[in-house]
């Protein structure tokens, strides 16, 4: 067992559920060049994307990937405590005597599903989802890149925690998700999702594939605004 914090989740979404989403995707007639943080730059990424949040004949797509997401972020937060108390001072009653208390990592693992999915929504709220399409032996993002990047007038991108792909097919070649510190590279499985934390630690690329094109959706998990969290003075 790895504790590199990459985390692959497998059977998020079926294979069924995948295929109708690449088959809208070709469908769609929305497919643009993909983006990075400062523009188009196809030597960096070079891909054909469709953000489908706020989009209102996607919301049904963006909701199954959201919850599937959420799944597999509450066995990580169990796994990795901390994911959820070192950045926050949250407090919970205490069972013995209602007073508030710190929450221990301990508290984590005694949690039922409901309740700590509750305090992950709490905490976090997803980012918007890209379906992204990665051309065999032409398409991939080799550029070594994190999620954190301070081009953003409201600093939503500093808001980034974790990040997130689910792969929405695998008959092809390569196409991994490579991380360059642990040296480690995730391959592609439909269905199944890849959960890692955002920052330069974990610096990563995806390789071209080979063979057959690639076809993911991809996101963040953030935290949620400051006035959210703590309220407004």
């Amino acid at each position: 067992m790895n504790d590199d914090f990459i985390e692959v989740y497998d059977g998020v979404l079926s294979n069924e559920h995948c295929a109708s989403l690449i088959e809208r995707f070709e469908h769609s007639g929305q497919v643009v060049p993909g983006r990075v943080g400062s523009g188009v730059y196809p030597e960096l990424k070079d891909s054909g994307d469709i953000t489908i949040s706020g989009r209102p004949d996607w919301r049904d797509a963006e909701t199954a990937l959201n919850l599937a997401m959420l799944a597999g972020l509450t066995a990580y937060v169990r796994r990795y405590p901390y994911t959820l108390i070192a950045p926050l001072m949250l407090q919970i009653p205490d069972p013995s005597s209602g007073a508030l208390r710190r929450l221990h990592s301990d508290d984590l693992s005694g949690m039922d599903e409901a309740t700590l999915g509750a305090l992950v929504r709490q905490v976090f709220v997803p980012g918007s989802i890209n379906l992204q399409r990665y051309r065999a032996g032409q398409g991939g993002y080799p550029y070594w890149h994190c999620e954190l990047y301070p081009k953003d007038p409201d600093a939503q991108t500093l808001h980034r925690h974790l990040l997130w792909t689910i792969y929405l097919n695998d008959r092809f070649a390569e196409g991994e998700t490579e991380f360059v510190h642990q040296q480690r590279k995730i391959t592609p499985r439909t269905g199944s999702l890849l959960l890692a934390p955002a920052a330069f630690t974990h610096t990563h690329r995806g390789n071209r594939p080979q063979g057959g094109d690639k076809y993911i959706a991809t996101s963040w998990v953030l935290f949620q605004r400051a006035e959210q969290l703590y309220g407004t003075a």
